[in-house]
């Protein structure tokens, strides 16, 4: 059955899923812009990066927009390492699909984030030298800085052939 895959990467992280997924199913990745066409496909997989614990308002319309389509959700977020941050995260951007369509899978990981982030950080702890939760979230920062890693990338590619390869 014909797949497609649409992606929105803001710091290429889930570009980099995309890519291992377009290798696997032998499909081309399409870049999701501000407008895109719905795919013919009955296999729609999507790619998001995370924005304030959901996707972006681009892959909001997107999901909102498909009908009677089976969907595969994939993405990264700057903070997790944690199951079930990941698990809550693909709820929220789940509810943006309706009930005609069914969710055949997911995956998230960790990604790096832009550097801009660890500056806001700092300036907060400079204002908070304190805040044992700034100094966390500059740990992570600091943690995510390899992330999507080999490990994820391998973890990625047994949810892939549990779905796509069976």
């Amino acid at each position: 059955m014909e797949t497609t895959i649409v992606c929105k990467s803001l710091t290429g992280n889930t570009r980099l899923l995309a890519d291992v997924l377009s290798e696997y199913i032998k499909t081309k990745v399409q870049d999701l812009k501000n407008e895109c066409c719905i795919p013919k496909s009955k296999i729609v997989c999507v790619g998001f990066w995370t924005d304030k614990g959901t996707c972006d308002e681009d892959v909001q319309k997107f999901l909102s927009s498909l009908h009677d389509k089976k969907v595969f959700l994939f993405g990264t977020a700057g903070f997790g390492g944690q199951e079930d941050y990941f698990q809550a995260i693909i709820q929220r951007v789940s509810a943006y699909l309706d009930e005609s369509n069914e969710v055949i899978g997911s995956f998230m990981c960790q990604g790096k984030m832009p550097k801009g982030v660890k500056d806001r950080y700092i300036k907060m702890l400079e204002n908070n030298p304190e805040d044992i939760h700034i100094k966390g979230m500059i740990d992570n920062f600091e943690k995510a800085l390899d992330h999507p890693n080999d490990e994820d990338l391998e973890r990625f590619k047994v949810v892939i052939k549990d779905i796509f390869c069976s």
